[in-house]
C-alpha cells in the first residue's frame, strides 16, 4: 500500500487529507501536526473572542481521522527529513516511512528583528494558543498595540479592541492593506477605522522596545522618527513567512526570499515530495489565502491517481469585514497593467470608496477596490473571473443606484463555467449538477459542494443561484432566513408569538441550529421587541443589537454619539429649549434641528451618555429612539390652532400619535406626519403613514418614504374620525410588523404585497382575515408596556458599566479631535487631525 505522509495539519493540509481519502487511490495516510490540536478554521479565528470555542472552529477531530483510517499524530514537530531513506523523524524520535511526502507546513508570523521583541508583553497572532495568550495579557492591560496594518494585522486589532483595550495599529508602510488596496481605498479604510476608536500610526519603523518604569504602559516602543508609544501589550501581525526550514535542511530547492519551489503539479525538486499552501513557492509567488492552498492540495492529491490536475495560480480577490468595515479587493487593484483606465467614486459623507480598473478599450474589468460598501462585489467578481464585456458606461457598476442603472449580473445570466466559490473551486455548473442529482436545498448544496463554507463571501450569490434553479425546475424556492433558521421572518414572528418565546437562546434551542448570525440575531431581537417590548439591554437580549441599539445612541463617523430626545409633534416649551442649550454647552455638543422637527445633539462621548440622559430626563425629556428600528418622529404643522388655513388641530393629533406609538419596534424605522390642511406643510404624503386634515375629519395615507428611492404614500381612507383613524393605524402598523421582511420599509412592503392597496384595505378595514381584534390587542400591549430605555438604563448600575470608553480606565479617547466652525464643534478632517497631532503640546 502506498505510504503517504503529510507534515502539517492546517486548513490546506486537512483539505489534502480529505481529497486523498475521497479518491480511488489506496494509500496509508499519516498526518503529523505540530500543534496539539487537529485542523481548525483560521479564516474565522477572531470569532474566538466573540464566544466561539476551539471545538466550534475545529475542522476535524482525532476520532474523525480514526474513522477515516488516517493515522494522525499531534503536538510532535518533525525535526528532520531523510530523503535518501524516505523517512521523517519527529522531535520525540518517532520515525515514519513514506513513498510520497507532502509538506503542508504553512507559515509563521513575521516578527520584525528589533531589540525587545521577545519581552513578556510581546506576542503574535496566529494560532488558537496565541489567542489564549493575548486574552491572558489583556486581563491586566489598558493599551494594546498591533504591529502590522495588513489583513492579519487588522484582524488582530479587532480582537484587541473587542477585549476592551485602547487599540493602536502601527504600520511601516504609508497606508493600510497596501497589498489589496490602492491609496484612496487605504485612506478611506483608515478614516473608518479611526472613527471606531482605533489609533492608526503609518510610516512607523520600530527600532527598540523597552520596559517602561515610568508612566502608563509596561513597555515603550521607540520609532525611527523619534516618536514614542507606551503600551501594555504588543501583538505582532506584520505578515507571514513560509515555514520552509525542513525543506532547506534536507536540500530541497527554495526561493531566494523563501518558499519551497514547486511546479504546476506541486512537486518540489524531489519528485517524491510535494509542497502545498503557504510554504510553497509557485512562479516566485507565495499564495497567502486559503483558496489557492486548496487548489494546490487538489492538484497534489490528483498526482497519485489517474486524472491529474495542475495548479496554474489562483485569483487572490477577497471580500471581508475588518473591524466591522466591509472591504473588497479584486484583481489588479492598483491599476498596474499598462493602459488601464480607472473610475473612482468616493463619498466621505457615508465613508464609501469604490474604484474600477478597466482595460484601455473599456471592455474588460481588470480590478476593483471597495471600502465601506461591498454590495457590488459579487457582480464585479463575475465580470472579472469570466471576462464578461463591461457595459458601455462601466462607472454605473459602482455609482449609487439613483445615479444610473447598475447592471448587476443575475444568477441566470452567469454561464455554467462561472466560478462561484473561490475557496472550494465551485462553479455554477457544479451547483447545477448537484441539484440535478437531487440535492436541491441550500443546505444540501453547501454540504455536497462545500460552497460558502470557506470565507463565506459567496453565500448571497450561492443562494441566488439555488433559488433561480429551484424556480426553473418548478420547485418551491427556499425562503429560509439563514442557515440557522429554516423560516421567513413572518414565520419566525408567528413561532415566537404562538409559543410565547421570550429569548433568542430559547428560540435557537427549540427551532434553530448553530449559534446564530448577523442576519437572524437582529431579526429575532426586533420581533421579540415588537411582541413583548422588553428592555432591549436585558441580559437575555445581549448580542442581538447593532452598535446603535447597544448604546441607545447613534454612532457618528468619529466614534462619538448623537443624542436625540423625543420632541413629540415638534412641540417644545421655552424651558425645555433652554435645557437643551445648557446640556449642549456643558458637554460641548454640536446642535442641529432635524428634518423631523427634533434637535440632535452631536459629539457625545460614550462615557458621557448616561449623564446627558439624566439631565434631559430630569427636564421632562425621554429617548427619541433615533437609534432603533422604531417610530422616529411624527412631524406636524401648527394646524387650526394658529394657521388661518388649518381645518383640524394637527399638533394635538401629532402629539397623540407619537406618544401612542413611541417605542414600537418594527422591521425598519417608521416616520409619520400630520398636516392641518391640504397645503401639506408636514409632508405627510412622504411618510410611512401620513395624516391630512379635511373639513370632515382625517385622510390616512400609507406606504410612503423619502430617501434614496422616494415613494409617494397612497390614500388609504378618507374623512375618518379620531377613533377610527387610530384604529386603522393600529391595524396597519401591526400587520406590517407581522408580515414584512427583515429591514423592509413600508414602501417596499407595499410594493411587494400581493393584492397591493386593495388587499390591505380588505385586511385592515373589512377584517377579511379575521385578525383585527388580535392586531389591536397586540398594539395595546405594546403601548401599555412602554418604557424610556434611557431611564431604565441610568437606574441600573450594572448596565451603566458598558458606557465607558475603556473597560479599565477613566481616560478619554485622545483620537477624538474636534475643531470649531461657525461657533460650534465638529469632527476634525484628516488634514486638520494631522496638523493638530503635529503641533507641540
Amino acid at each position: 500500500m502506498l505510504k503517504v505522509v503529510i507534515i502539517g495539519n492546517g486548513m490546506v493540509g486537512h483539505h489534502y487529507v480529505e481529497q486523498l481519502a475521497d479518491s480511488p487511490v489506496t494509500a496509508k495516510i499519516t498526518v503529523i501536526g505540530g500543534e496539539a490540536r487537529p485542523a481548525y478554521d483560521r479564516v474565522h479565528l477572531s470569532d474566538y473572542f466573540a464566544g466561539s470555542t476551539p471545538e466550534d472552529l475545529a475542522l476535524t477531530t482525532k476520532e474523525h481521522y480514526l474513522d477515516m483510517g488516517v493515522d494522525a499524530h499531534f503536538g510532535d514537530m518533525v525535526a528532520h527529513i531523510d530523503r535518501s531513506n524516505k523517512i521523517v523523524i519527529t522531535e520525540s524520535g518517532q520515525a515514519y516511512g513514506y513513498d510520497k511526502l507532502v509538506l503542508a507546513t504553512g507559515s509563521y508570523p513575521f516578527v520584525p528583528p528589533v531589540k525587545g521583541n521577545n519581552l513578556p508583553s510581546c506576542t503574535v497572532y496566529r494560532t488558537i494558543d496565541d489567542l489564549g495568550m493575548i486574552q491572558t495579557q489583556a486581563d491586566n492591560a489598558k493599551i494594546g498595540v498591533v504591529v502590522g496594518g495588513g489583513l492579519l494585522g487588522l484582524e488582530a486589532a479587532n480582537a484587541v479592541q473587542n477585549l476592551g483595550l485602547e487599540t493602536h495599529v502601527v504600520e511601516f508602510a504609508p497606508g493600510l492593506m497596501g497589498v489589496q488596496l490602492d491609496v484612496g481605498g487605504s485612506n478611506m479604510l483608515r478614516r473608518k477605522i479611526e472613527a471606531l476608536g482605533v489609533k492608526v500610526h503609518t510610516n512607523k519603523a520600530t527600532e527598540v522596545i523597552e520596559t517602561n518604569s515610568e508612566g502608563k504602559g509596561r513597555v515603550v516602543m521607540h520609532f525611527a522618527d523619534g516618536g514614542l508609544l507606551a503600551t501594555d501589550m504588543i501583538v505582532f501581525s506584520a505578515g507571514i513567512r513560509p515555514y520552509d526550514q525542513l525543506a532547506r535542511d534536507c536540500g530541497l530547492t527554495v526561493g531566494e526570499r523563501g518558499g519551497i519551489t514547486i511546479d504546476e503539479y506541486c512537486k518540489t525538486s524531489d519528485p517524491s515530495i510535494f509542497a502545498i499552501g503557504e510554504c510553497a513557492l509557485f512562479k516566485n509567488k507565495i499564495y497567502g489565502l486559503v483558496a489557492p492552498g486548496y487548489r494546490m492540495a487538489e492538484a497534489a492529491a490528483s498526482q497519485l491517481g489517474s486524472e491529474k490536475l495542475s495548479f496554474q495560480g489562483a485569483d487572490m480577490s477577497t471580500k471581508l469585514k475588518l473591524l466591522g468595515v466591509d472591504v473588497g479587493s479584486i484583481g489588479d487593484a492598483h491599476g498596474k497593467q499598462e493602459g488601464s483606465v480607472a473610475y473612482t467614486f468616493s463619498d466621505e459623507r457615508i465613508d464609501v470608496y469604490k474604484r474600477l480598473i478597466v482595460s484601455a478599450d473599456g471592455k474588460k474589468l481588470l480590478g476593483a477596490v471597495l471600502v465601506g460598501d461591498c454590495s457590488e462585489y459579487d457582480t464585479l467578481l463575475q465580470y472579472f473571473l469570466n471576462g464578461f464585456d463591461l457595459p458601455s458606461d462601466p462607472e454605473t457598476l459602482i455609482l449609487p443606484t439613483n445615479a444610473g442603472d447598475s447592471p448587476a449580473l443575475g444568477a441566470s445570466a452567469l454561464p455554467l463555467s462561472a466560478t462561484i466559490c473561490s475557496c472550494h473551486n465551485v462553479s455554477k455548473g457544479d451547483i447545477v449538477n448537484t441539484m440535478d442529482a437531487g440535492f436541491c436545498s441550500l443546505g444540501e448544496v453547501k454540504s455536497e459542494t462545500s460552497a460558502a463554507s470557506g470565507c463565506g463571501g459567496c453565500a448571497a450569490l450561492l443562494k441566488n443561484i439555488v433559488d433561480d434553479e429551484m424556480a426553473a425546475r418548478g420547485l418551491a424556492v427556499d425562503t429560509a432566513m439563514c442557515e440557522h433558521f429554516n423560516f421567513t421572518r413572518q414565520e419566525m414572528f408567528h413561532i415566537i408569538k404562538v409559543e410565547t418565546i421570550k429569548s433568542f437562546e430559547d428560540l435557537l434551542h427549540k427551532h434553530g441550529t448553530g449559534r446564530g448570525c448577523e442576519v437572524c440575531k437582529p431579526t429575532a431581537g426586533s420581533i421579540l421587541a415588537s411582541l413583548w417590548n422588553d428592555y432591549v439591554l436585558d441580559e437575555k437580549h445581549v448580542g442581538l443589537q447593532d452598535t446603535n441599539d447597544t448604546f441607545l445612541a447613534n454612532m457618528q463617523n468619529n466614534g462619538t454619539y448623537s443624542v436625540v430626545p423625543r420632541i413629540a409633534g415638534g412641540e417644545i416649551t421655552p424651558d425645555k429649549l433652554i435645557v437643551l442649550g445648557q446640556v449642549a454647552k456643558k458637554y460641548q455638543l454640536y446642535t442641529k434641528i432635524t428634518g423631523g422637527q427634533r434637535i440632535d445633539l452631536f459629539g457625545a462621548r460614550l462615557q458621557h451618555l448616561p449623564a446627558i440622559w439624566q439631565e434631559l430626563i430630569e427636564a421632562g425629556f425621554e429617548t427619541g429612539h433615533a437609534y432603533g428600528k422604531a417610530l422616529r418622529t411624527v412631524k406636524s404643522c401648527v394646524g387650526s390652532t394658529w394657521c388661518r388655513y388649518g381645518v383640524q388641530d394637527s399638533v394635538a393629533m401629532a402629539l397623540y400619535v407619537e406618544n401612542r406609538y413611541k417605542g414600537l419596534r418594527s422591521p425598519h424605522k417608521l416616520k409619520s406626519g400630520v398636516s392641518g390642511c391640504t397645503r401639506e406643510c408636514a409632508e405627510a404624503q412622504s411618510k410611512d403613514f401620513g395624516i391630512i386634515a379635511t373639513e370632515n375629519g382625517w385622510n390616512l395615507y400609507v406606504g410612503g418614504n423619502g430617501g434614496m428611492k422616494p415613494r409617494h404614500a397612497e390614500l388609504f381612507a378618507t374623512d375618518l374620525d379620531d377613533k377610527t383613524l387610530i384604529k386603522y393605524i393600529d391595524r396597519f402598523l401591526m400587520f406590517y410588523v407581522r408580515t414584512a421582511d427583515r429591514l423592509q420599509r413600508t414602501s417596499v412592503w407595499m410594493d411587494n404585497l400581493e393584492g397591493g392597496l386593495d388587499y390591505l384595505k380588505q385586511v385592515v378595514i373589512e377584517d377579511s382575515l379575521g385578525i383585527c381584534n388580535d392586531l389591536e390587542a397586540q398594539m395595546e400591549a405594546v403601548v401599555g408596556s412602554y418604557q424610556c430605555e434611557w431611564k431604565t438604563t441610568i437606574e441600573d448600575p450594572e448596565k451603566l458599566k458598558r458606557f465607558r470608553q475603556f473597560v479599565n480606565s477613566e481616560a478619554q479617547d485622545k483620537a477624538i479631535i474636534f475643531v470649531e466652525e461657525r461657533g460650534q464643534l465638529r469632527p476634525a478632517k484628516e488634514e486638520e487631525r494631522q496638523q493638530i497631532s503635529a503641533t507641540p503640546a
